[in-house]
């Protein structure tokens, strides 16, 4: 019988591969997509940091869920920031 997992567990798994959704955004920026735009994308906006810092005044235990996300984001971030850099070195290479 097969079992069915966790949605949020699921989730949780997912943050372990930040190459997975940095390779994501980078097909997009192939197929012509903004650097710039998918950089905005990819980061968390300093308006839902904001939201986000007063829902853990009122649910304290959500702060370590919402940092992990933000680190997440970040290093989601810096792949792509690495494969676009590369991507260029490549083009001046040729």
């Amino acid at each position: 019988m097969a079992t069915i997992a966790n949605p949020v567990e699921e989730t949780l798994l997912d943050f372990q591969f930040p190459q997975r959704e940095a390779a994501f955004f980078y097909g997009l920026f192939l197929r012509g997509h903004s650097a710039e735009e998918l950089r905005r994308d990819i980061q968390v906006p300093a308006a839902v940091l904001a939201k986000w810092d007063k829902e853990t005044v009122r649910a304290p235990e959500l702060r370590p869920v919402l940092e992990k996300v933000v680190q997440y984001r970040q290093h989601v971030l810096a792949i792509f920031e690495n494969l676009i850099c590369h991507d260029a070195a490549s083009q001046k290479l040729q």
